[in-house]
Parts: structure tokens; sequence; C-alpha cells
């Protein structure tokens, strides 16, 4: 048996899992969980980046100081686009600004006055967001940041904590393609686009791909977490890359959704489609694990019905999400369809939520329970427009539909998608993140021979419910 240490930073808690590889099977452990909320100051929405490192090792110490784990390799994941800055002496600037900061508001529309917004899509093939890397960084050349000018290096956030594990600065791969800094043809950094726009180049660095080794845990975490020198592997930092490694598919006619705060929709292809159709559609072309393309979207996910929760929490009534869950199905079918994507920025999601109905004619949703409705039907409607968009631009049917992720326990939503696109939906792993970090950690330690074969292990190691359209 092999043991393996994941570190995933998700969207409302982190955690640091441990990884039993045996007879081809792979089982998970919880080590340590802990909240992961952004931190908001006069000056911004920040990462409470300090404090996630002290959890991250005092998991990792539960691991090998509790549990005497023998790990064979360590890696971290988490989402896309947010970053630190680095000093040329490895110290951090500034601390990292969180995706949901308003100072990208308005931001891309300035920099298309230098670099055309065609010109950004052909160069990275990265759907045009505001909160990209790259309309962070150009927030803070607008802004005439000191921490930019100085700045030595830029590592995403997953390539932060990596240097923070063990003194080495890389920027992955599959991270690096989320941040529309990164040309996914030639798989190297567009520096000639950042220089354009007088973002100095000399802050990006050198890629690493998802299974190699980066480094050995520094010394003084070997001692005090009880682990020794454990190699630091580069998985598919982005949490989606190792979300869709453990997508327990077989064959080319299926797509996946990685089911959580965000939704991401996409397939997995063996190169970028970076044209003309891609860029109306507003698709994204991002690194995968073993050098694959993952073409998708992204669509505002379940983080609607995070935000009426939190909402109604604040007014003093607390709901479970299975309980929000059965409010839904008890409402019955959903009177008015709403774009998720017009709700990114945090605030009173259900009084947000009536204002845009009353904006649009419709009719907000009477009650909570119709609300929660309208949010899961609008999301499979969503599914189903972003489905029809990729069969376009692949150029053949997808028969099947993999929901990966916490979204994938969601059984409700999981008919309603199956319903809405009239295709089978294959609803597990619930923990493919942490499941597909393990095992791209375990295919550069050589355990695993190939991708192939990580998803075979997922695929006898997992619970998967099939879901037929009605």
């Amino acid at each position: 048996m092999s043991n393996y240490l994941a570190v995933d930073l998700g969207a409302e808690s982190g955690r640091v899992m441990l990884g039993r590889l045996s007879a081809g099977q792979l089982s998970l452990e919880e080590m340590r969980r802990f909240p992961n909320q952004p931190v908001e100051l006069p000056s911004g929405l920040y990462w409470d980046a300090f404090r996630l490192f002290h959890e991250i090792a005092e998991g990792l110490t539960i691991a090998g100081r509790e549990q005497h784990c023998q790990a064979r390799g360590i890696g971290v994941d988490t989402w896309g686009v947010d970053f630190g800055l680095l000093a040329p002496d490895g110290g951090l600037i500034d601390c990292p600004r969180h995706y949901r900061d308003p100072r990208t508001n308005g931001v891309p529309e300035i920099l298309f006055d230098t670099v055309s917004r065609w010109d950004v899509f052909q160069r990275t093939g990265i759907q045009i967001m505001s909160i990209n890397s790259l309309y962070q960084l150009y927030a803070l050349r607008l802004a005439n940041s000191v921490g930019l000018r100085e700045a030595g290096r830029l590592l995403f956030m997953p390539d932060l904590f990596n240097y923070w594990l063990t003194g080495i600065q890389r920027n992955e791969v599959t991270i690096a393609s989320t941040s529309q800094l990164y040309d996914p043809r030639a798989r190297r950094f567009a520096t000639d686009m950042l220089d354009r726009l007088d973002i100095p180049s000399r802050i990006v660095g050198e890629l690493i791909e998802p299974g190699q080794e980066l480094g050995l845990l520094l010394p003084r975490l070997a001692e005090s977490t009880g682990l020794g020198g454990v190699p630091v592997y580069a998985v598919g930092t982005h949490d989606t890359a190792s979300a869709v490694a453990a997508v327990p598919a077989q064959g080319e006619d299926w797509c996946y959704i990685s089911s959580g705060t965000w939704s991401l929709m996409g397939v997995e292809i063996a190169r970028p489609v970076i044209d003309e159709r891609s860029y109306n559609l507003n698709f994204t072309n991002e690194a995968g694990v073993a050098g694959r393309t993952r073409l998708l979207k992204n669509i505002a996910g379940l983080w609607l019905l995070q935000e009426c929760r939190r909402a109604w929490a604040a007014q003093g009534e607390r709901f479970g999400y299975e309980e929000l869950v059965r409010m839904a199905e008890d409402a019955g079918p959903a009177r008015t369809i709403i774009d998720p994507d017009a709700f990114l920025q945090p605030g009173d999601m259900p009084a947000r939520i009536a204002e845009w109905c009353k904006a649009h004619s419709l009719e907000p949703p009477p009650n909570r329970g119709q609300l929660c409705r309208s949010i899961l039907e609008s999301l499979a409607h969503r599914y189903r427009e972003v489905l029809e968009g990729l069969e376009s631009l692949i150029g053949r049917p997808i028969h099947t539909i993999h929901i990966v992720g916490g979204g994938s326990r969601n059984a409700l939503l999981n008919q309603l998608v199956a319903n809405a696109t009239q295709r089978k939906v294959i609803a597990g792993p619930v923990e493919a993140t942490a499941a597909g970090n393990l095992l791209v950690q375990a295919i550069g330690a050589g355990e695993v021979a190939n991708l192939d074969c990580a998803r075979e292990i997922v695929r006898h190691s997992f619970e998967i419910t099939e879901y037929q359209p009605k």
C-alpha cells in the first residue's frame, strides 16, 4: 500500500486528504478540514494566505505525527487565476487578492484599447472574464502598483503554497493556463503580449507539467510534520484539472461538469480550439493532465445557492444544503428561468435575483423553495446551451455527461440535467479533485502508468450513480 497526501483548497473550505493506493483501488481519509474564506479589508478582498499555510502544515502534521504516515508524495490544488507577487528575495510583496475583488470591474474594456479582445483571445484561447489574472495584473498597472513594479516573480496560488513547502518557484501548466497570460498552442507564457501591455514579463517563470516532482519538503517542515523528506509533486494544480483527471470515463463521446461553487463544463481534446466560433461562444482552452486540452465554459454554479444560504443565515435562518434541495424538490417545476452568470458578485442573492427578474419582466420566485428550484433548473438549462456549443465546436455528438465534485451529490440537479439535455448523466465521484490530485502524484511516482489507468482505478474505487433522461 502507498500513501499520498492531497491539499485541496476549495471555495468554502480547505482540507488535507490522505489517499491510500492498494491493489488497484484508492481510498480517501480526511486528515484536517478548515475554513477558506476571503478577508475583506479597506483596500480590497484578500486570500487569508498565511493562515491557510498554517492549516496545511497542521494537516500534514496530523498525517505524519498522529497517523505515522509514510507518504510517497504531496500535491496542492486550488482554483485558478489568483496569484501572489514575490520580491526578488522571495518574500511576498502583498497579500494575494481574491478574484471576487471588484478592482477588475471594467478593466477588460480598458485593456482592449491596447490589445483588442480578439487578439487577446486568439493568443490565449481563454474565455473573457474580468476575474482572469491578465485583468488583475492590468488593474495593478493602471493603479501604478509599487508591488507590480518591484515584483521579481508571479506565483499562482498553488505555486505559492508549493514554494512555501519546498523553497522552489515554478509555475505549473494547468494553473497557468487559467490566467489569460499563457499560449495554449505553444504551451508557454505569451510574454510578447505582456510587453505590449507594459506588464513586466520577467515575473512569469519556468513552467512545470503535472506529474513532475517539484522538490522535497523543506527540512524544517520535514521535521515538524514528521513526514521526512517527502517529494512534492506538481499535480493538476488547477482544481478542475485534477477533477477532470478523475472523471471515470471511457471512450470519447462524453463531457464533464465539475460541479461546485462554479460549474466547469467541457470536453477533453488533443489540441486547443481557437477560432472565430469558439471566440463568439466565449469558450476557454485550458491545459489538462497528460498534455491534453480542456475545452470548457465557466458557469456560475452552486454559488447562487450558497449565497442564498448565507443571506438567509444572516437573517437568523440556517438551512443545510440537503434542506434547500428538499425545498426545491417540494416546490415543483420552476416558474422562472434566470441567467446564472448574471450573479458573479457576492451580495444579498435572493434580493438580487428578484431585482433581475423584475428588470427582465419575469415573475420573481415567490418563496424560498421556488427560488432554490429556479436556481437548479436554470443551471440545467445553461448546461444544455453549453452542451450544444461544445458539440458544434468538436463536430461530434456527446452522449454522456459526467458530473463530478460536491455538486454530484445533488440528485435533483443531476436528474434535471438529464431531463434538460436528454443525455445520460453519470454522477461521481464526489471527491474527484482530491482523487485526481493523488492519482497524478502516483503517475509521477511511477506507480500508475498513465491517465487511462488512473481513471480505471477511479471506476473501481468510488460510488457512481446513473441518471436517465425523463
